[in-house]
């Protein structure tokens, strides 16, 4: 491939293309009507990189099929030249809806602590994340999300069904996060970032813990972020919501307008669920242009969608929405699930990129895989996005420009015709058509 010309990868529903490389596109004079004019002068956030969690039912499923399906999807998502070249992580303390129960790390009214013990992420969630370091070749950042603290630290006795943490357990609880760093420090993991809890707001069936804007700011100021720079790991990224999108300028508001919380702080995480209102991103953003924005979850809903085109769309399009606006990590939530969309303690079955059949031994990559694929296999961690101006609505798109100079163009079109785009930038204009329900990568080197 010359200078003079765009290397094309393809994903496509109905040709079959599958990160397809296709013939280079050409530089030449003429413009299609959808055009996308890129700016490498005007420079954004820089990219961290994209992953997924490692969750005790991503574990467990990966645990059930044979060692070689096992080994080829590891590879597929943390290989950095083979796979989606992974370099994130998620996981849970203490258990989460995908776990097989639930469970803490401590006896029940132990506040020294003294039984610490996450004896059982040693059985399958620990390996897991060590052996996709060791196909990465590198070590992931880890970042560690509390579904619950343990029962008798709650208003409502349980780690299900919401309730509170009691005021009298906040600093007890404060260092539990210490304690949980510590512990996965000593079996060669080393956690990147905690957040303060997982859907603060959701009162769910499964563990799950409610907190105010302000109850989340004080538990901060006053108990975590002392106690994680009292005990050494004031390196560690803390990061505020870890919830939806409609309301996080609001609750990024109530914790990062307070100077003594904000200290603490590295940015505020998002799920995808209830809306795709990509703006609120910038508005956070730009009252807090210091502070970092995070992907820390999302997935279908509603069981396993073994086919389904509407998934990866779905991907695609929340990935290009939240990068337009500043967001630096996108992290998925179940690596891999069974059959069924589980386990999940309480059945609340879902999808995942990866479905594993336990019973048949078989592995199934659904369209969501190749979607992020797009993205996380070709911008690179360091990336700087830079503009990207679309003409009108008839594909998404964004672009960023990797450390070595490589100017790297995801476009979406989830039409149901095929759409021909022109696509400019100092070197000149190339044209081509985008298949319907596609995605695309072009690398201009």
């Amino acid at each position: 491939m010359n200078a003079k010309q765009v290397k094309v990868i393809l994903t496509a529903k109905e040709t079959g293309d599958r990160f397809s490389e296709k013939e280079p596109v050409s530089f030449s004079a003429g413009q299609a009507s959808t055009h996308i004019q890129l700016d490498p002068e005007c420079k954004y956030q820089e990219m961290l990189g994209f992953g997924g969690a490692f969750t005790e039912a991503a574990a467990h499923s990966l645990s059930l099929i044979s060692p070689e399906k096992r080994k080829e999807i590891i590879h597929r998502y943390f290989d950095p030249i083979e796979g989606l070249g992974y370099r994130l992580g998620r996981t849970h303390i203490n258990s989460c809806d995908f776990s097989l129960g639930n469970y803490s790390y401590v006896e029940e009214g132990d506040t020294s602590l003294e039984s610490f013990s996450i004896e059982r992420e040693k059985k399958l969630v620990i390996p897991l994340i060590q052996e996709a370091m060791e196909v990465a070749d590198e070590e992931l950042s880890i970042v560690a999300s509390p579904w619950s603290p343990p029962s008798w630290m709650k208003t409502n006795g349980e780690m299900n069904n919401g309730g509170k943490l009691l005021s009298e357990y906040e600093s007890v609880w404060a260092d539990y996060y210490s304690k949980y760093i510590e512990a996965m420090e000593e079996e060669g993991i080393r956690i990147w970032g905690v957040t303060i809890q997982n859907e603060p707001e959701a009162k769910q069936v499964w563990d799950s813990c409610l907190y105010t804007g302000e109850e989340e700011r004080d538990f901060i100021k006053n108990h975590l972020g002392p106690s994680l720079a009292e005990n050494g790991h004031d390196d560690v990224k803390v990061i505020i919501w870890d919830h939806n999108r409609d309301v996080i300028y609001e609750r990024a508001h109530a914790v990062l307008s307070d100077p003594e919380a904000a200290k603490y702080v590295w940015g505020t995480g998002l799920h995808w669920y209830v809306s795709e209102e990509f703006e609120n991103l910038s508005k956070v953003h730009h009252a807090f242009p210091d502070k970092h924005l995070i992907f820390t979850e999302g997935c279908m809903e509603g069981g396993v969608q073994v086919g389904s085109w509407d998934t990866g769309e779905r991907y695609g399009r929340n990935i290009i929405g939240d990068l337009n606006n500043y967001l630096e990590a996108w992290i998925d939530w179940n690596l891999v699930l069974n059959e069924e969309g589980g386990p999940n303690h309480v059945g609340n079955y879902c999808d995942a990129p990866v479905i594993v059949d336990t019973t048949k031994d078989e592995v199934h990559y659904n369209s969501s895989y190749y979607y992020i694929g797009h993205f996380s296999k070709y911008i690179k961690a360091g990336a700087r996005r830079i503009g990207c101006h679309v003409s009108n609505d008839s594909v998404l798109a964004t672009s960023f420009e990797n450390p070595d100079g490589e100017i790297v163009v995801v476009v979406m079109n989830a039409n149901s015709g095929d759409e021909e785009i022109s696509l400019s930038c100092a070197e000149g204009s190339m044209t081509t058509t985008l298949p319907s329900h596609s995605i695309a990568t072009f690398i201009i080197r």
